[in-house]
C-alpha cells in the first residue's frame, strides 16, 4: 500500500535539498501551492500525471524520486 506521507516526507526532502520552493515547484509542475503543500504534508495522493509533473519540475527522473519513496516506505 503507498504511503502517502512517506511520499510527501520524500518529496518535500528533495524539492528542500534543491533549494526550491513550493511556489516555484508548483508553477513549474502547474498545480497549485496548496495542492503541493498537501502532497507534502501527505493529505493527498499525487496522480502519476502530477507525480510526473512533480518531478520534472525538481529535475528529477519519476523513476528515481519513486525509487527514493519505495526505500523511505521500507525503512
Amino acid at each position: 500500500m503507498l504511503d502517502s506521507v512517506a511520499v510527501g516526507r520524500v518529496i518535500q526532502s528533495v524539492r528542500e535539498k534543491k533549494g526550491l520552493s513550493q511556489e516555484v515547484v508548483s508553477g513549474l509542475a502547474d498545480i497549485g501551492r496548496t495542492h503541493l503543500s498537501a502532497i507534502e504534508r501527505g493529505v493527498r495522493k499525487p496522480t502519476i500525471e502530477t507525480f510526473f509533473r512533480i518531478a520534472d519540475a525538481m529535475d528529477i527522473k519519476p523513476s528515481a524520486l519513486m525509487k527514493l519513496i519505495e526505500n523511505e516506505i521500507e525503512q
